[in-house]
């Protein structure tokens, strides 16, 4: 129930009053709505009940109460307009409806609504010295403004706001017209987005201005739908104009995306105003501040690069951005009067006005350069001086060259220094050029006929030459004779300097500045042809290679790699002498040619220098960096016919200590070349054995000490190939390293055992399993290694955990801190780890501690200890891996004795030693169903 108010007092000079503030808005008032009214002339306050006349009521009622002191009877309008900018508000803004349904007087009857389609208008009469208390039944949420007009000042404000907004409309329209006839006549892009901001902007008016409820027939609720679509519209307009005006497209690809993109969302909020109007109208005004913002960052930017359009566009953008502060002052409530909405109506149609003109300023301006009408001797002058060559002019008869712009001043000599006859040009010229520049003239003088096309190197003032290239043609007169060359000079210093570069790569490596290894197998082909007929000093050719040198890279990066390259590179060339040659073959890689020494004592003393020089400490970043080579080399003998037979010679030389542990010298045997056969042979058939899928898979059971149940199965992967047998992993695994095949065989093993353990779970009854695969450090550093365990995970459709990897100690420690990380990426995912061979390497358990291993697995070395040293040191391993909160398995358990020893230390699990304990996947299912218990020998350990 809602209390008395005070009474507005209203006299016959009061033309209008603003009743906003005085009313009383009450809300959620179901059924009737009870009130008191005003105290009246005797200062009784009495009760007003109204009941609601609105079958869609939704409960909001406005109360205020007039009185009339005067001694005349008083008519006035009550005015709630339907729309109002003014704090309408930005993310959801009210975008108008009717305000009051019914208003009903304390006494007299109700009120009767006029006639209006922008506001809800009701004539009152209040007589002398009345005080009448109104309650107004709410349309709508929220009541913006109400007006207590007189009639007839109501009609003057509504004569003059209808003159103004239709001479508004009117340019507006006029506006639009005429920029769409432009995008007839002219075609460009600018137009059309121009005419389209500018009818958008008249249709944003005519909403505005309710001028679009005279034209049509708007039906009750729907005023909403057609203002947020206006807004939408300009919104979108505006943007596309700014993309288009500025040819943005011009400066990066991206911004098309990004205009398309934006587009494309206004244009869905465009159809989401037909469902929530209010939404789509506060995105469009964000839209459209976000245009505006910017546009300015575009237009500051591009100005600053000396982009006419965008400097053409300052003025209209910063009309844009004084009408955008001003729009905010107004939805937001700081600016409130009725003046500002129509005053921001009409500086929409001065931003377009002077828009317009900018668009026909640039577009029409330029006169006949713009409408290509020149003659060609202009087109032809701008095209030279567009190219940036430079008029080369020589006058016959005179014997008089000039240039323009003067060369002399390009070359930093003195102004017109080289303007006179041709021969002083020969001084600046290179020496081996003077002679063809002169010859040159004197025959196209002589044969009158022909052109001028020369290459020259004129000197600078620096002392450098410039290269140039000059084209010109002889211009007759009457008598047949030549009486001028004219052409031009293009500097083309940098072409020839790359054309030199070009040259010179191809010849030596880009890295060291050495031969490469096409020179240097032209150098050992001339040098054994000279052997051929009758010389006798051989040759001796040495191929070095770094051992491990990918571990360099790795570990220090690539160009810390390539610094001590060039440091190997430089230190073998201070070992030659000038007969000899040095190459450098491939990555790490290097040939050496040696002619100064004949006596074999004197070639191996070389190849250990050689040896010496690479494996010298190289200082870098403040650490010591040591190496070792593998060096091959071979002597010229008369049963090598080309260069190409002894290098590859050399390099199976290189390849055999290499594959013997390297860090030696390997001089070449006949014998090499059946083996580097046989190894080209195996690489090649490892290529197709995955593609035929000749591998297969077996596996070492793992088992709990405790029950002696299968826990895990170790996957070992057979090559079963057609041609030489069975070949154990041990046999193929180098090569496929050397060759790069490892990552492929790591893959299709873990892709094979973890499609064997799904099939083994579902055949079990999902006993907790998990198989192992061994991986090595190469594999293990490959950026692809975590997507490659996630896809088989994924694809076996198996849980993370039933998955584990098996790295060795040696290998954890060739890059411990990177094989971090790439275990830490593993262990997220919950994969997981084993440290295999612990105590074989030289491990820190400070590293142990940073690593996420979850299991170690010990050393056999340690089992072949005798009992007493067994025992003490697998305890202590036991309760070191215990403490760290990692479970243990021990390999090679030979006898029970053992397993009930380990037992008791509280090791978990178990490998045995039984020969032939390896399974196939069928005898895995076999081994499940059955529950067989591992055979473990009876015998007492010795």
């Amino acid at each position: 129930m809602a209390q008395a108010l005070e009474p507005i007092v209203i006299t016959p000079d009061s033309a209008a009053l603003d009743l906003t503030q005085a009313v009383e808005i009450y809300r959620n008032q179901s059924g009737s709505f009870q009130v008191s009214t005003a105290p009246g002339e005797d200062g009784i306050v009495r009760r007003i009940e109204v009941e609601p006349k609105d079958q869609q009521s939704n409960g909001n009622w406005a109360v205020f109460a007039l009185a009339n002191t005067s001694d005349q009877q008083l008519d006035r309008l009550i005015v709630a307009p339907h729309f109002r900018l003014v704090d309408s508000g930005l993310l959801k803004p009210d975008l108008g409806s009717r305000r009051i349904s019914t208003i009903t007087p304390s006494e007299g009857f109700a009120l009767d609504r006029q006639k209006s389609a922008d506001a809800d208008v009701f004539l009152l009469t209040i007589n002398p010295g009345a005080v009448v208390t109104f309650v107004a039944e709410m349309s709508a949420s929220n009541l913006p403004q109400i007006y207590l007009w007189q009639p007839d000042a109501y009609k003057d404000s509504i004569n003059s706001y209808t003159l103004y907004r239709g001479i508004v409309i009117g340019i507006a329209g006029l506006l639009a017209l005429f920029l769409t006839i432009l995008f007839v006549v002219r075609g460009t892009s600018m137009f059309p987005a121009t005419a389209a901001l500018a009818w958008s902007v008249l249709a944003y008016i005519c909403v505005d201005f309710g001028f679009l409820n005279q034209v049509m027939e708007i039906a009750p609720g729907n005023e909403q739908i057609w203002r947020a679509g206006a807004e939408v519209a300009l919104a979108t307009t505006l943007m596309v104009f700014l993309f288009t005006y500025l040819n943005l497209n011009r400066w990066h690809g991206h911004f098309s995306y990004g205009a398309v993109v934006w587009t494309a969302f206004l244009c869905l909020i465009a159809g989401f105003a037909v469902f929530e109007p209010n939404l789509a109208a506060g995105l469009a005004r964000i839209s459209i501040a976000a245009t505006a913002l910017l546009g300015l960052g575009l237009i500051v930017y591009l100005g600053y690069q000396g982009f006419d359009r965008a400097i053409m566009l300052v003025p209209s953008w910063l009309m844009v951005l004084t009408w955008l502060g001003g729009s905010w002052l107004a939805i937001s409530g700081i600016l409130n009067n009725d003046i500002i909405q129509p005053a921001l109506g009409g500086a929409l149609v001065l931003i377009i006005l002077l828009i317009g003109f900018t668009v026909i300023q640039h577009a029409f301006t330029g006169g006949a350069l713009h409408t290509g009408l020149f003659s060609d001797m202009e087109r032809q002058a701008l095209a030279v001086t567009g190219a940036g060559d430079i008029v080369w002019d020589w006058d016959v008869a005179r014997d008089r060259i000039v240039t323009r712009p003067d060369i002399a001043a390009l070359l930093g000599h003195e102004q017109n220094e080289l303007v006179g006859p041709a021969r002083d040009w020969l001084p600046m010229l290179h020496p081996d050029d003077r002679d063809i520049f002169r010859s040159t003239l004197d025959a196209l003088i002589e044969q009158k006929r022909g052109r001028l096309s020369q290459s020259i190197r004129m000197r600078g003032a620096d002392g450098h030459y410039h290269w140039y290239a000059l084209r010109a043609r002889p211009v007759m007169g009457s008598d047949g004779e030549i009486i001028r060359c004219v052409g031009t000079m293009i500097d083309i210093t940098k072409q020839k300097q790359a054309e030199q570069r070009l040259l010179r790569d191809a010849a030596h490596d880009n890295l060291t500045g050495l031969a490469n290894r096409e020179i240097f197998l032209n150098r050992l082909d001339a040098t054994i042809t000279v052997l051929k007929s009758g010389a006798t000093a051989r040759p001796t050719l040495f191929v070095v290679d770094i051992d491990d040198f990918k571990r360099i890279n790795d570990q220090l990066g690539i160009s810390a790699g390539d610094t001590i390259l060039l440091t190997i590179a430089r230190r073998l060339h201070r070992i030659l002498r000038p007969n000899d040659s040095l190459a450098r073959l491939s990555g790490d890689q290097f040939a050496l040619m040696l002619l100064s020494e004949q006596e074999p004592a004197r070639i191996a003393a070389m190849a250990d220098a050689i040896r010496q020089a690479i494996r010298a400490p190289i200082v870098f970043a403040k650490r010591e960096v040591v190496l070792t080579p593998s060096i091959g080399l071979i002597t010229w003998t008369q049963a090598l016919t080309c260069a190409e037979d002894m290098l590859k010679d050399a390099e199976l030389a290189m390849h055999q200590a290499k594959s013997s542990g390297g860090d030696r010298i390997e001089p070449f045997r006949p014998a090499f070349r059946s083996a580097g056969n046989d190894r080209q042979q195996l690489q090649s058939d490892l290529k197709r054995a995955i593609e035929r899928k000749e591998f297969y898979l077996s596996y070492l059971p793992v088992y709990r000490i405790e029950d002696r149940s299968v826990a895990c199965f170790q996957t070992i992967l057979h090559w079963d190939n057609p041609r030489r047998g069975l070949i154990e992993a041990h046999d193929f695994l180098p090569t496929a390293l050397s060759c790069g095949m490892a990552p492929s065989l790591l893959k299709t093993m873990m892709q094979g055992a973890a499609d064997d353990l799904s099939q083994w779970s579902r055949q079990s009854g999902n006993i907790p399993l998990s198989v192992s695969v061994k991986i090595g450090a190469s594999v293990l550093l490959r950026d692809e290694l975590v997507n490659d365990v996630r896809s088989v995970i994924a694809r076996a459709n198996i849980k993370p955990r039933a998955l584990r990897l098996e790295i060795n100690e040696a290998d954890v420690m060739e890059n411990p801190e990177q094989i971090a990380q790439v275990l830490m990426r593993l262990q997220q995912m919950g994969v997981g780890l084993t440290l295999d061979r612990f105590g074989s390497g030289n491990c820190s358990l400070a590293y142990i501690t940073r690593l996420p291993f979850d299991t170690l697995k010990i050393s056999p070395n340690f089992v072949e200890l005798d009992a007493n040293k067994r025992v003490i040191l697998l305890r202590s391993m036991v309760n070191l891996a215990h403490e760290l909160g990692l479970a243990v398995i021990v390999e090679d358990v030979a006898n029970e004795a053992d397993a009930l020893h380990l037992r008791q230390m509280g090791c978990e699990y178990m490998q045995t030693t039984q020969a032939g304990n390896t399974l196939l996947p069928a005898d895995v299912i076999q081994l499940l169903r059955e529950g067989l218990q591992p055979v473990v020998p009876e015998k007492q350990a010795s």
